[in-house]
């Protein structure tokens, strides 16, 4: 039954070859050059507008530093990583290494590399996945979420990560130097720890370091977003219904002390704010200041990504992403930007195969 749900949603994807994602990189056309109340992010702070590829590049460096300066300074990306082995199991057509390495300065993680067959000496493209725990992401948790296995029957490598410690005691996030005191927003370590993962995957031998990607659902959606603006090795990105902008929703809790919202503990009732629960940390001072992600999209330009929308991201988010597609139109690029939407947050077999057809056409690995 599942390789019939799975035949009929390639059935509704054009053949390879007939570029399948063009269709999802165009606006309804209710958002054709829709850009919301969004300051646009290729005004400099100045007033100035980027009008050429240098000066993106200039403004493109000065919203990744006023980010940086807001979210706290990451610690240096272990860029020669130590990896141990700690067991291999054979499965299928491809051998899964569980490993451990580290993903901040002092603390360790514990994962799943798999790595398909391969001919001799051919370097393959590769994928994060992130989640609560590493095990949904092979096959080993909650239906259609196992994007790390599913992938590498596809031919790519990939490497699952998640916060497992941190999930089960409710911390859910990474906190540098410690929880008690913690100096980056948990979301951007979350992202730096994605980073020194990259570094893990691009010193593999049979993966080729400029084909890698990441993808990720709801928190891993949130996850993947930050760790491929903000890393701009990432060749690409999938981001699973994360919501691409700041809304007062419960799935899009930007506020909470895990994300963006940091603060000491005791840590304030988990709710969407309200004039009796108000957010704290950096997230209110994001509000005062008009910013939104948006600003973050455009540091994939012009890297191309891909929003897996559900329930949090609908088609009237076209008015975010609008502004990466003018910032790739002054590039000299197109169709990068593309977004799928499906009724309900949870991934369905449609919405994980425009997934991985998106990385076959950008990562292209080898066919079967």
């Amino acid at each position: 039954m599942r390789w019939l749900i799975i035949l009929s949603c390639l059935l509704c994807l054009p053949a390879r070859g007939e570029d399948p994602l063009r269709k999802l990189t165009s606006p309804p056309p209710e958002f054709q050059n829709n850009f919301g109340n969004l300051r646009s992010p290729l005004r400099f702070e100045n007033g100035q507008l980027v009008a050429s590829p240098n000066q993106w590049q200039e403004r493109r460096a000065e919203i990744l530093k006023e980010w940086t300066d807001l979210m706290g300074q990451w610690p240096d990306v272990i860029t020669d990583p130590e990896v141990t082995i700690i067991d291999t199991t054979r499965r299928e057509d491809f051998t899964q290494h569980q490993i451990r390495f580290l993903w901040t300065p002092t603390e360790e993680t514990t994962g799943y590399l798999l790595i398909p067959d391969r001919p001799a000496k051919e370097k393959l493209p590769a994928i994060i996945t992130v989640y609560y725990e590493p095990e949904t992401a092979i096959g080993l948790g909650k239906e259609n979420r196992d994007f790390a296995y599913q992938l590498t029957k596809r031919g790519f490598v990939t490497l699952s990560i998640g916060t497992t410690a941190a999930t089960a005691a409710k911390t859910y996030s990474l906190y540098w130097p410690s929880i008690a005191e913690a100096k980056v927003q948990p979301l951007s370590m979350l992202a730096y720890a994605a980073a020194n993962a990259f570094e893990v995957l691009a010193s593999r031998p049979e993966v080729d370091r400029d084909r890698i990607g990441i993808v990720g659902h709801s928190f891993g959606g949130k996850w993947s977003m930050f760790a491929s603006c903000l890393y701009e090795k990432f060749a690409c990105a999938a981001w699973s219904d994360p919501g691409i902008v700041f809304a007062p929703r419960p799935s899009v809790n930007y506020w909470e002390p895990w994300y963006l919202g940091y603060h000491p503990k005791p840590w304030r009732k988990r709710s969407v704010p309200t004039e009796e629960n108000p957010a704290t940390g950096l997230y209110p001072q994001l509000l005062a200041q008009g910013r939104d992600l948006h600003e973050l999209h455009a540091l994939m330009a012009p890297r191309p990504f891909l929003v897996s929308g559900g329930s949090e991201d609908r088609p009237a988010q076209w008015k975010a992403l609008n502004h990466t597609i003018k910032i790739n139109k002054i590039l000299g690029y197109s169709d990068r930007v593309a977004m799928h939407n499906r009724p309900d947050h949870g991934p369905t077999p449609e919405s994980n195969e425009v997934i991985y057809r998106f990385f076959e056409d950008w990562l292209n690995p080898p066919q079967p």
